[in-house]
């Protein structure tokens, strides 16, 4: 394990199934940061969510919300070097804005949950860094299959080309702090030491250690 002796705040953004909990734990481990996951096992509205969009879209997001909102004030106010498994960011302008257009979320309470995600951002600071994951729709499905959480099992190639489409635009325009974005088509970094030196390297030089 390689420590860092500064306090970091790294994000991990991607897709479902793009390799964001595998690579979160890895680079914590490696450099002694500390580890914050999204709330999957415990989420009360998920399964629910995944057999009915529309019913559930609301109270999925705000939970979300909610808890990134939480976490990221956490690693802020924390002393600690932290790395984080999906951002706040992602929530609105990914899945949220996604469900909308999709016509699973009405006017009525997207606005009000862009609203509420407006005022939590005046209060948030920007990750240190920013690493995304790009990986293609066939690569996302084989992993969510290999993963086999039942409740993802049911997700429609349309949906993960949609957020695909959602986070090339929120990564073209983000401007809040340093990215770096990660091809993982091709990579391996949970199984193949070489790859995930690749990443780790890549890393480093973005900030500057």
């Amino acid at each position: 394990m390689v420590t860092t002796k500064k306090k970091v705040f790294i994000a991990v953004a991607g897709n479902i199934g793009s390799g964001k909990s595998s690579l979160t734990t890895m680079l914590g481990k490696h450099f002694g940061w500390k580890p914050y996951f999204e709330s999957v096992e415990n989420n009360p509205y998920l399964s629910d969510f995944y057999g009915d969009m529309k019913r559930w879209s609301f109270h999925l997001q705000i939970y979300f919300l909610s808890h990134r909102f939480t976490n990221h004030k956490q690693i802020v106010e924390s002393p600690e070097a932290v790395i984080q498994d999906r951002s706040i960011y992602e929530d609105a302008e990914i899945f949220a804005r996604n469900l909308h257009e999709i016509g699973n979320m009405d006017n009525r309470d997207y606005d009000n949950y862009v609203a509420l995600y407006h005022v939590m951002m005046e209060y948030l600071r920007p990750p240190d860094l920013m690493i995304y994951l790009r990986a293609t729709v066939d690569t996302l499905k084989k992993q969510i299959a290999k993963r086999g959480r039942s409740y993802e099992q049911s997700i429609k190639q349309e949906y993960l080309e949609q957020l695909n489409r959602h986070y090339e635009s929120w990564i073209t325009n983000y401007k809040l702090g340093p990215l770096l974005v990660i091809e993982s088509d091709d990579l391996d970094f949970v199984h193949n030491g070489k790859d995930f030196q690749n990443v780790e390297k890549l890393v480093r030089g973005k900030l500057g250690m």
